[in-house]
């Protein structure tokens, strides 16, 4: 396989894939949510798991509700650095679970932002009751998803090695063209 077909199998398809189906699904249930809830709670498990609107201007519980800018700006660096990540990435099968994981911040992260850049909040609509954890959205399960498989693959799966290119060094073009044809 060209290096070109291996980096559109292994990362920019899978990305844009995920990437696009995760978008939907968090813009289709923010508009059915801000339409539905308001001043309503929808009790899907008595205790448990219930939907209610809430328009947050901060992170989680509230948190530095009214740092739009600050939230706006590090998610553009977040964004910068998961394409330059995923850019630099080999395209191999080994990889794969590392693109899917940066898709899914990525994505998570893209759906906050528009709300944030666009209506100066975000829509949260899922209260999980029986704990109190705070009110969220499909883009914020996408990032908590993430988070815990960024964590997984990089204390678990992967090797330093397997995060070789991203140091300055050059390294020898037999072994990154070897990753290239890795499937």
């Amino acid at each position: 396989m060209n290096p070109k077909n291996a980096k559109i199998k292994y990362v920019w398809g899978p990305f844009a894939a995920i990437t696009l189906i995760v978008i939907l699904l968090d813009v289709m249930t923010k508009i059915w949510a801000a339409k539905a809830l308001p001043g309503h709670t929808l009790t899907l498990i008595d205790g448990v798991l219930e939907l209610k609107y809430l328009e947050n201007t901060g992170a989680a519980w509230g948190m530095f509700a009214g740092a739009r800018s600050f939230f706006l700006a590090a998610t553009v660096v977040v964004f910068l650095l998961i394409l330059l990540y995923l850019g630099k990435m080999p395209a191999a099968r080994r990889h794969l679970p590392m693109t899917i994981c940066l898709s899914l911040m990525f994505s998570g992260a893209l759906g906050n932002f528009y709300d944030r850049f666009v209506l100066h909040y975000v829509r949260d609509f899922i209260y999980f009751a029986l704990i109190d954890f705070p009110i969220f959205n499909v883009a914020d399960i996408a990032i908590s998803c993430s988070a815990v498989m960024l964590v997984i693959l990089v204390l678990f799966v992967y090797k330093d090695e397997d995060f070789a290119f991203l140091s300055r060094k050059k390294a020898g073009k037999a072994s990154s063209a070897g990753d290239m044809t890795h499937e």
